[in-house]
């Protein structure tokens, strides 16, 4: 397993240790550790850690509010603790993007596994966001090209097969993509 950047937030400095501990022996970080909800959201945007582990039981802010702070920020794959073995809570835990969930006293080896799919469930999360932004970006060129190919249709009295043809050309000959033609076309149209 690669060593990983942790950030770990319990309001009981015992299990911060613990928790610190188990980290350090199996290669990991721990580049801060936070007693409560909000200084873990801080300390996350400070740190930019690649893990974050949170109690769920904390007071000010706890672990499923600070979580639900950090992934509007700064997504980082996330693993809860709590003391409690309650569905519910587990449930609202995924609901706010965690990746693992872990019942308090944890072990190392119930550590190993929880970091590893947090790890993994986070990068496909990222690809899959990665995709769906791609698909947007392709939608709204795609929108803007047949915007323009329209404004061609009308101005010139041509069919859309001359008009995408015309916009083609000229992206060829000006060693442009088809959007920036494209976005040309919509923006001269709107000046007249």
């Amino acid at each position: 397993m690669q060593k990983l950047r942790i950030l770990i937030a319990d309001d009981e400095s015992l299990r911060l240790l613990s928790l610190r501990s188990q980290l350090r022996e199996l290669g990991h970080e721990v580049v801060g550790e936070a007693s409560n909800g909000a200084d873990a959201v801080v300390l996350t945007r400070q740190l930019k850690p690649d893990l974050a582990i949170l109690d769920i039981k904390m007071p000010e802010v706890d672990g499923i509010q600070a979580a639900r702070a950090i992934t509007a920020e700064s997504p980082v794959p996330l693993v809860f603790l709590t003391a409690f073995s309650d569905e519910a809570l587990a449930q609202e835990a995924a609901s706010v993007g965690s990746y693992a969930y872990l019942v308090k006293p944890v072990t190392q080896d119930e550590l190993v596994p929880a970091i590893a799919m947090a790890m993994a469930k986070f990068r496909e999360f990222q690809e899959l966001r990665r995709g769906i932004d791609e698909l947007k970006e392709n939608l709204e060129s795609r929108k803007l090209i047949e915007r323009a190919k329209g404004i061609l249709m009308e101005r010139r009295n041509i069919g859309e097969a001359e008009a995408f043809r015309r916009m083609q050309k000229r992206s060829q000959n000006e060693n442009k993509k088809l959007i920036e033609i494209a976005k040309a076309i919509v923006t001269a149209d709107s000046m007249l």
